[in-house]
């Protein structure tokens, strides 16, 4: 796919690229998913080649079937680029007019504002390619910290208290960006 979003470089970090996930991005896939953390908060850890590989594959599907979108976000290095977070546009239907925000960091690139300015780009695509879309939702759970500030540093904001919800074992937090008024 030749979809490419940027994010505006920090000073505590260069610039971000936004792509589909690719082949060639099995074993940076599968290095972040070795991090504890990550492991704590995903649904569904990657321990293998084989997972990464159904991972990848189930990613481009859902892709191509337009209800789920993807995202490796990586950032430039002296070496090349690395991949430092993945954010997803999930849920999405023809029409409808909410969707849901998923996001992970790699452990490495945590604290440098990685996460809200991919959370933002992302934002950004979604309203632009689904223009019924009237709101964004990102949840956590509630003792997910981390995800509220980065909810709140993507300008969504805080709605309500949800309740557990199998397999998220505690209640969640949902988090809200209103489409942007056209005038």
């Amino acid at each position: 796919m030749s979809i490419e979003l940027r994010a505006v470089a920090t000073p505590s970090a260069p610039g971000l690229v936004l792509r589909p996930w690719r082949d060639d991005d099995l074993d940076a896939l599968l290095e972040a998913y070795r991090d504890p953390v990550l492991q704590r908060w995903t649904q569904h850890p990657l321990t293998t080649a084989d997972e990464g590989r159904q991972w990848l594959e189930q990613a481009r599907q859902a892709w191509d079937d337009g209800g789920r979108f993807t995202f490796a976000v990586l950032e430039g290095a002296a070496d090349g680029p690395r991949l430092v977070a993945c954010v997803v546009l999930k849920r999405v239907t023809p029409g409808g007019p909410t969707a849901e925000v998923g996001y992970w960091t790699a452990a490495w690139a945590r604290g440098r504002g990685v996460a809200p300015r991919a959370v933002t780009a992302l934002s950004g695509w979604a309203f632009d390619r689904f223009p019924a879309l009237e709101r964004l939702d990102l949840l956590h759970q509630v003792d997910n910290s981390a995800s509220c500030r980065v909810a709140e540093k993507s300008g969504y904001v805080f709605q309500e208290v949800l309740a557990a919800f199998p397999p998220f074992p505690r209640d969640g937090h949902r988090h809200s960006l209103p489409a942007p008024r056209v005038s």
